[in-house]
Parts: C-alpha cells; sequence; structure tokens
C-alpha cells in the first residue's frame, strides 16, 4: 500500500510539473505571436512571415556554436556592428540618430527612444524594415530574405515555415506522431551510421522500420513537401520539412498517397505514402530487400545540412502517442 502510495503521488506530480511546461511553452507562444501580430500592424508584412523568420533564426542559432543562443521573445541575431553600422566607434549605441547617421539596422520599435539590440520590439521591427526596402507582397518578400541571406535553400526554407504557420493559423505546432501506425506489426533498432555495401560503402543515414507491405506511412511533424520522386537508392521517396529546420526523408516506399504534390502541407499522422520494398535500380525496381521504412532526418544550420540519428526521436515520439492514447 505505501509504494502504491508514493507511486501516485510520483505521477501526479510527474502530471503537475508537465502541465506547468505546457503552460510555459503556451505562455512563450503567445508573446511571440502577440510582437509579429504588433509588428503586422505597423509595417503590413504578414505576421506569419514575421513568425518564419523568427524561427529560421532561433534553430539556426540553436545548431550552430559560433551564435550566442536567444534568450529573449524575438530569435533574430544582429551582429552589434551590424545593428549600430560598421563605422560607429560606439558598439553600445542606442541612439536612433546616431545609428541612422552611421547606417545601422538598428531601430526604435516600442517609441521608448532607444534602438536596443536587447529590445524584442526594437529587433523585430528593424528586420522588418529591412525587408520594408523591397515590399510586402510574396514575391518582394522573397527578394528581400534572398538580399539578406544571400542563400536559396535559406529564403525556400522561410517560405515553406510562413505556409505552415498561415496554413494552421498558429505557431505552436510541436506534436509528432510516430511514422507507422501504433499497434500494427513493425520492428526497428538504431542503424545509423551503419556501414552500407548498395551503391558503393557508405554511412547508413537513417533508421530502417521494417514493416509489413504497403502499411501506412505517415507524417511525423507539421512541415511542407520539400521533395517528392524517384532516386535510384531511396526508391519511390518523400521529403518534408518541418518548422524547426529539420528535413525528414522517407524511403522505399510502395506507393504515394493520391494526389499529395510538393509544396503541400502536412501535419502529424498524415498518411503519405506506404511501406514498400523500392530502390537500388531504375524507376519502378523493387524486391531486392524485404519491405521497410527508412526514415532519415537533417539539420539545415543556414550554411549546411547534415544528417543525424532519428531514433532517439523515435523512440519518443512512440512514447508521446501512446501516451496520447
Amino acid at each position: 500500500m505505501i509504494i502504491g502510495f508514493f507511486t501516485f503521488i510520483l505521477l501526479i506530480s510527474s502530471l503537475q510539473l508537465t502541465a506547468y511546461a505546457e503552460n510555459q511553452a503556451e505562455d512563450v507562444y503567445a508573446k511571440r505571436l502577440t510582437l509579429y501580430k504588433r509588428v503586422e500592424a505597423v509595417t503590413n508584412i504578414p505576421w506569419y512571415y514575421l513568425a518564419a523568420i523568427d524561427q529560421y533564426e532561433r534553430n539556426v542559432r540553436q545548431s550552430r556554436r559560433d551564435l550566442p543562443k536567444a534568450e529573449g521573445t524575438t530569435g533574430i541575431y544582429f551582429k552589434q556592428e551590424e545593428w549600430v553600422g560598421l563605422l560607429n566607434p560606439d558598439l553600445d549605441d542606442e541612439n536612433p540618430a546616431t545609428i541612422q547617421f552611421f547606417q545601422g539596422i538598428g531601430m526604435d520599435g516600442d517609441g521608448d527612444g532607444k534602438a536596443s539590440l536587447h529590445n524584442d520590439e526594437d529587433v523585430m521591427h528593424a528586420f522588418a524594415n529591412f525587408l520594408l526596402k523591397y515590399g510586402t507582397d510574396h514575391d518582394n518578400l522573397k527578394i528581400g530574405l534572398w538580399n539578406y541571406y544571400k542563400r536559396d535553400k535559406a529564403v525556400s526554407i522561410i517560405v515553406g515555415k510562413a505556409k505552415v504557420y498561415e496554413h494552421f493559423g498558429r505557431i505552436n505546432l510541436d506534436e509528432h506522431a510516430f511514422p507507422v501506425p501504433l499497434g500494427t506489426h513493425y520492428s526497428y533498432r538504431s542503424t545509423w551510421g551503419s556501414a552500407r555495401g548498395w551503391g558503393g560503402r557508405r554511412m547508413h543515414e537513417g533508421t530502417d522500420i521494417f514493416a509489413d507491405y504497403s502499411l501506412p506511412v505517415r507524417a511525423t511533424s507539421y512541415g511542407i513537401v520539400e521533395m517528392k520522386g524517384w532516386n535510384k537508392f531511396g526508391g519511390w521517396r518523400i521529403g518534408i520539412r518541418d518548422i524547426n529546420n529539420n528535413y525528414h526523408y522517407f524511403a522505399h516506399l510502395s506507393a504515394f498517397s493520391k494526389d499529395l504534390k510538393v509544396g503541400q502541407i502536412v501535419e502529424p499522422g498524415m498518411v503519405i505514402g506506404g511501406v514498400g520494398s523500392s530502390g537500388y535500380g531504375p524507376p519502378g525496381t523493387s524486391g531486392k530487400f524485404p519491405p521497410h521504412l527508412h526514415y532519415g532526418m537533417y539539420k539545415d544550420n543556414g550554411y549546411t545540412e547534415w544528417s543525424y540519428d532519428p531514433y532517439p526521436h523515435l523512440k519518443l515520439w512512440e512514447r508521446q502517442e501512446r501516451a496520447r492514447k
């Protein structure tokens, strides 16, 4: 009885901590969305573009060691010399007039007379003001983003995030799903980094989930379909970019879901195809190995993209989905 009582107390405490963490997260999302919509009201730049830029920069800072981690409401990062102006002798300058004189990007966004790098509204307005030089419609925003980042991939990732945020009308999109239905027959283990001989010696960049042929394959996150088609190694495959700069790769499919197309927005649990054994040959080649889903994850850090082990995430999403049910 005593053990059961303490187990009950621990369970209640765990649930309370989980609820507290969820409430804290919701508070953060509410603050961010309020900030985006305040800036939208002044600049006419759609809030979902501001949210996409902010999230892109936040994710880049999380994945790189040469940038400080985001501490405030916004994740946008400016170097001090960029903020105050390259020739400004005062790197701590917060005077909007002298910052403008030295052609810095900093500005006073909240009307307190200061242009502070530590003020979320000032930072968000500064980025929005840069984009305003190009316009507020979709095409001109893309031009502005390219002129800021000088990288096509950064622009496409941000535009994709903006479409996802606009579609769902919110930014708290952190839920995930396991890539095949729970309760079905499947098995997997950590195989990321193992040597592969098919197609030449190379590293295995994913986890293989062995399952019955044509078992539904599901999107694991909120995101947008970046790629769909055939690859001589991966067979019929799909690539989905989520809101955290992660690219989710589904390979060896037996088929795609009807009407699935590049640019389509997906959500966790949405069926996108079926487990198969396609690949290692021209289009249509199949049956060279047992049916399974190759699931890979890749991270973009603003410069490049690399593979990382999806196994811990798969285990977590599997547990979370079981708990929800």
